[in-house]
């Protein structure tokens, strides 16, 4: 991607990720965006989002693929790792993998998984925190400080965003909204399961599928997938 590409596609990712008083709102595809972008745009191999549901529990909400998923549940299972650090103390967090002693369950799991490096970053405005990111990197070196900006810029303006649609509405609906969207990450997970099953390919191929579909028809996320768990759509109707 030339400079000239890149400054344009982070100018349209910072006006979507701020757009969230349009109709139809969707948490989970913004959350998936903030992701995907910070894969896109800066050396980040993957990325992995966690918001604090009504009680003030970390759990997965985004990821950029399966296997960042995976590693981020283990630091829900474990109570461990980055992003856990990053929330918990809103500062953001930078660390070398092959430090077993500082992440004793996700870091050798982490360096299994071919990352040598990661950074957390807060989900915050002010003091109220909502979540942290997590980019994690294949190489140990650390992340250049301009992706580290760049990154913390789309999560500022994704936090904000969703702050902002809270106040607009009430004091509780941002907390309703990401408890719903919790909710619908387990509809969502169950039906890339049955669309991986039935069509035989991967979970990630099965997510974009039901992803760009529910952009097609202007459906929400969780409304596709629903249909999918219960036989109410096909992986044929939805590329059709």
């Amino acid at each position: 991607m030339s400079q000239m590409d890149r400054e344009r596609r982070l100018t349209e990712t910072f006006v979507e990720l701020a757009d969230t008083l349009v109709t139809g709102f969707d948490v989970v595809d913004l959350i998936h965006t903030l992701a995907q972008r910070c894969v896109e745009l800066t050396a980040v191999d993957e990325a992995g989002i966690m918001l604090a549901d009504t009680s003030g529990t970390l759990r997965v909400i985004g990821s950029s693929s399966e296997r960042i998923r995976l590693l981020e549940l283990l630091e829900v299972q474990s109570s461990e790792g980055p992003c856990f650090d990053a929330f918990h103390a809103g500062e953001p967090v930078i660390g070398d993998f092959s430090d077993a002693e500082r992440w004793p369950t996700v870091g050798p799991e982490a360096v299994r998984s071919g990352f040598g490096s990661v950074v957390a970053l807060p989900m915050r405005l002010r003091h109220e925190a909502i979540g942290a990111l997590n980019l994690f990197c294949n190489d140990p070196a650390p992340l250049p400080e301009s992706d580290v900006a760049i990154c913390r810029a789309l999560a500022d303006v994704a936090t904000i965003g969703l702050l902002q649609e809270r106040a607009v509405r009430e004091a509780r609906v941002l907390a309703d909204q990401l408890q719903s969207a919790l909710n619908t990450r387990v509809v969502v997970e169950q039906a890339k399961g049955v669309l991986a099953e039935r069509s035989g390919v991967d979970v990630d191929v099965a997510f974009d599928v039901m992803r760009v579909y529910s952009r097609r028809v202007n459906r929400l996320l969780g409304e596709v997938a629903r249909d999918v768990v219960e036989g109410r759509l096909s992986a044929g109707e939805m590329t059709s």
